[in-house]
């Protein structure tokens, strides 16, 4: 076991060269290198084809596992609540940081940056309330898996796993099944990782060539004010959080998804870390249940990057075009902008669309300025992709902290490096499941959890590393 986990540090060793023989192949041969962009938009389409199968298994398994609908219910209530709140702060960093730097002051529109903003706008057409809530329900209960729609996954496997969890024992040949069903979905996932480097050498390679660099040189400002500003979001404000209410480091915690950080860096998409990441919590210590529950709903609701790019760059768009938000202005538009984000997290240009079609439902005069950040918002998608995925990270620690889900002492020996995480299966098996494919208890402390402590020696595991 431990020499297949050795090959996997050869697998990012080549996803970093890859990136930097991107950027090479951007400046020295543009054309070309835009040719590429296909290679990144497989492979990140290869991991979306995964992601609906992992949220299904894990939270099938996760609530099927649990005897209390009502614990369920309060996780996912009390996720919602500081999505909510973490939201409104990112938004208020957003237009502090924006006022201050004033980013859009000197620059000017072109005729080719007003067509820019229009296409913009066309594509990121607003979507009402009850249109967003009908969009959670599939069509068909299988089709939900063919769409690719998180939500509706999520949706689908909650019914399943409570009407599982209400089967009582009748249902445990099916949680067996799906148990089983999740190991080799994660094994898929591991082969699926080795196709990393391709990807990222091609959507590296296609950005820089498309932007080329004297659209970074003109367009610094804004670009340097926002990486600041999510880093300080994620350090100061997170950082504090996590430490005061779990006593785990930030830095550990972000040391400990590292490569799940390379990934996004190079195919700007957090959705295609979000597999990874809900094994990676699972091991870490967060129980089943929590995990299940909190990164897929934080995918589509807990948006902190995204709602500071949309602050930031609403504001600078309205200095750019000599127009400026009064402050009322600016917080019903970027309210606004919030709520027509949820559901389009992990889609590269999705805040975009979102920005122009905010602008176009508030300030239709101000559309045309969004080709002003279309040359760098690539580069910007990756900040936000981080700081959505680093609050994801975060959100799932503290509420599991919070509902009594977490393994703290587990935690501390994974985030020391004793417990290392098994990069060939994705999987646990001394910590997830039973040896017949049933679920194990959670590592936290839960009375609510249907397995016993038979888990033991008999689980195949040493110290919560499979053997």
């Amino acid at each position: 076991m431990a020499a297949r986990r050795d090959k996997t540090h050869y697998l990012y060793i080549a996803v970093i060269a890859a990136v930097l023989l991107g950027i090479t192949v951007g400046f020295a041969a543009p054309g070309v290198a835009v040719e590429l962009k296909p290679l990144g938009t497989g492979f990140v389409n290869l991991i979306k084809m995964m992601i609906s199968p992992v949220i299904f298994c894990t939270i099938v398994l996760g609530i099927g596992s649990v005897r209390k609908a009502a614990k369920v219910g309060a996780v996912g209530g009390l996720a919602l609540g500081y999505f909510m709140v973490m939201s409104t702060v990112a938004l208020a960093i957003g237009l502090v940081v924006g006022n201050l730097l004033e980013p859009g002051s000197g620059l000017h529109l072109t005729e080719a940056v007003r067509h820019a903003g229009e296409a913009q706008a066309k594509a990121g057409g607003a979507e009402s309330t009850p249109e967003f809530l009908l969009g959670i329900i599939p069509t068909t209960l299988v089709s939900a898996f063919t769409g690719g729609e998180v939500l509706q996954t999520l949706l689908v496997a909650l019914l399943c796993g409570f009407a599982l969890q209400a089967m009582g024992t009748t249902g445990e040949p099916v949680l067996r099944g799906i148990g089983h069903l999740q190991k080799l979905v994660f094994r898929v996932l591991a082969m699926i990782m080795w196709a990393a480097p391709v990807g990222a050498f091609g959507a590296i390679a296609a950005v820089v060539g498309a932007t080329g660099v004297d659209a970074l040189k003109s367009l610094a400002v804004i670009m340097i004010g926002f990486y600041t500003t999510c880093l300080l979001f994620v350090i100061v404000v997170l950082g504090t959080l996590l430490r005061v209410c779990t006593g785990v480091s930030i830095f550990a915690l972000l040391r400990y998804l590292g490569r799940e950080f390379l990934l996004i860096l190079s195919t700007s998409s957090s959705e295609s870390a979000l597999p990874r990441l809900i094994a990676k919590m699972e091991h870490l210590g967060v129980s089943r249940p929590v995990t299940g529950i909190t990164v897929p709903t934080g995918y589509s609701f807990n948006l902190d990057g995204t709602a500071i790019y949309l602050t930031m760059s609403s504001l600078f768009v309205a200095e750019a075009m000599g127009k400026p938000l009064a402050l009322g202005e600016q917080i019903s538009l970027l309210l606004f902008m919030i709520v027509a984000s949820k559901g389009a997290a992990g889609v590269t240009g999705a805040g975009l669309a979102t920005l122009a079609g905010g602008l176009q439902s508030h300030r239709p005069e101000l559309v045309d300025g969004v080709g002003l950040i279309v040359g760098i918002d690539r580069f910007m998608s990756e900040a936000r992709a981080l700081t959505n995925f680093a609050g994801n990270a975060v959100a799932t620690v503290l509420i599991g902290t919070w509902t009594k889900e977490f393994d703290r002492e587990r935690a501390t020996e994974v985030l020391a490096g004793r417990l290392p995480f098994d990069e060939t299966t994705l999987i646990d098996d001394g910590h997830g499941t039973h040896p017949d494919g049933a679920p194990a208890p959670v590592p936290a402390p839960s009375a609510d959890s249907s397995a016993t402590a038979s888990a033991g020696p008999s689980a195949g595991a040493e110290d919560g590393v499979p053997v």
